[in-house]
């Protein structure tokens, strides 16, 4: 029996189609209140039964913040892939995050300990790497250091980590991967893959950034392969691509058959947007579009090595032009139904 968190999001959903596609048993945890739009999208693009979500897999009721509530979900299991995390650059999410991230990530891997599991799957973030000198390339080996570049988020995943080093020491066998900005078919409304829309849309300014891209089905893929192996106790870094947004954008408006962005936005121009979002917020009640935290990133280069994964599973990462070509082909012909 293999124990997933997170099914019922990007990478969680993928990563459930990619165990089902191996003939694995599965036991899925969801919250109440949890909604199955994102998988049913996966599910859709990988053309699986819509049934296959319920009669495949075990789902059951539980909250990571809540050990107690753990406890039935480890029975039986020998692996577990803890996908589940909050993803925000909201400041009003930080506490929420630091409770489901941190706390959350310490009972599963203290569960993990006490059932005994064979192997344990992190899902982390390049976030949680820390941010290595300007002219550096940031692999598995930077060490993490405090910085006002670091986001809440970042923070967040960074304590996570600390949980299962902590787990590793005890005698957890368990690997941890920090993919990049995660693009892929099967959804368009939440998190980086938003790109596309916004570029219909008709996106008008790109940042100047750089960051490291990785295509989902990539990092399940690589999840599966590790978790099947003899590797523990190691992380791995999961970008395909170092490119620049000015790029990314183009790659997404080609597809679309819509002009690229034209303008450059400049620091002070972020700067601005941040806090023009931010009183518009107050007024408006809605979350900001752009926070301190997303523009300011957006306008660093940060450049990252996945060579440790490459040589150790002999692995090629899909192309973010071929990783945005199936997004964008997915994204039209779910519009066209």
């Amino acid at each position: 029996m293999i124990l997933v968190t997170g099914g019922t999001g990007f990478i969680g959903a993928h990563l459930l189609h990619v165990l089902l596609d191996r003939g694995n048993t599965i036991r899925a945890i969801h919250r109440k209140k949890s909604s199955f739009h994102i998988i049913e999208r996966v599910f859709s693009f990988y053309k699986r039964k819509p049934s296959d979500i319920k009669k495949k897999i075990e789902w059951i009721g539980a909250d990571i913040t809540d050990i107690y509530s753990l406890e039935a979900c480890f029975n039986g299991v020998s692996q577990v892939y803890h996908a589940a995390a909050i993803v925000s650059f909201q400041p009003a999410d930080r506490e929420k995050m630091m409770r489901v991230n941190i706390h959350g990530t310490a009972n599963m891997v203290n569960m993990a300990l006490e059932k005994q599991i064979n192997k344990f799957c992190h899902v982390s973030s390049i976030a949680a790497i820390g941010r290595g000198e300007n002219d550096k390339v940031i692999d598995e080996n930077v060490v993490w250091k405090a910085s006002k570049n670091n986001s809440n988020y970042a923070i967040s995943k960074y304590g996570a980590e600390q949980e299962v080093w902590r787990g590793i020491a005890e005698g957890l066998s368990a690997i941890i991967v920090n993919p990049g900005i995660v693009l892929g078919p099967g959804e368009i409304n939440s998190g980086s893959t938003k790109l596309i829309k916004t570029v219909e849309n008709g996106l008008k300014f790109y940042t100047p950034g750089i960051n490291g891209v990785v295509d989902v089905r990539d990092v399940v893929e690589i999840m599966v392969k590790l978790m099947q192996s003899e590797i523990g106790g190691e992380r791995f870094v999961l970008t395909s691509e170092n490119i620049n947004y000015q790029t990314l954008f183009s790659y997404i408006a080609a597809q679309l058959h819509k002009p690229a962005p034209p303008y450059k936005a400049t620091k002070w121009m972020g700067e601005l947007a941040w806090r023009a979002e931010y009183l518009k917020s107050l007024l408006t009640g809605n979350k900001p579009l752009i926070t301190k935290e997303t523009a300011r990133t957006a306008g660093n280069e940060y450049r990252y090595s996945a060579n440790k994964v490459i040589d150790a599973l002999d692995f090629e990462f899909r192309t973010v032009q071929q990783t945005i070509t199936d997004s964008c082909r997915f994204y039209m012909d779910s519009k066209n139904i």
